[in-house]
């Protein structure tokens, strides 16, 4: 008997502790959405690779059709202005970074925008 209640208090305090450490991780995790430009499919995984290039973002999802980029990330590892220099440096403009113009320049031609800022 006394082996069991050992047992099931340290289940209970591990449950404690890893629910804890968990819940820790969730405060920090934030989503965010921002226009990132482009024009097709091809867009679609270069800027979604660019925003999932450090691994403090949990996932991308650029929407086509609004040019909407949603991610959630960690705060405390990366900032939203990191996420938005990432995508730019691949060649897409986002609402608070351009790109440079060599990397846009080098874009495939289906791929080029009218870049709002140029």
């Amino acid at each position: 008997m006394n082996n069991a209640k050992f047992r099931s208090f340290a289940l209970i305090i591990c449950l404690t502790f890893f629910s804890g450490a968990f819940a820790a991780i969730a405060v920090h995790e934030k989503t965010a959405t921002f226009k990132v430009y482009g024009n097709c499919a091809m867009c679609i995984e270069r800027i979604q690779d660019a925003a999932l290039k450090d691994k403090h973002v949990k996932s991308a999802e650029w929407n086509l059709d609004t040019k909407i980029l949603t991610v959630v990330y960690d705060e405390e590892g990366i900032s939203l202005q990191k996420i938005n220099e990432n995508i730019a440096a691949v060649g897409h403009d986002t609402e608070t970074v351009d790109a440079p113009d060599r990397k846009y320049r080098r874009l495939p031609d289906c791929c080029k925008y009218d870049r709002p800022r140029k």
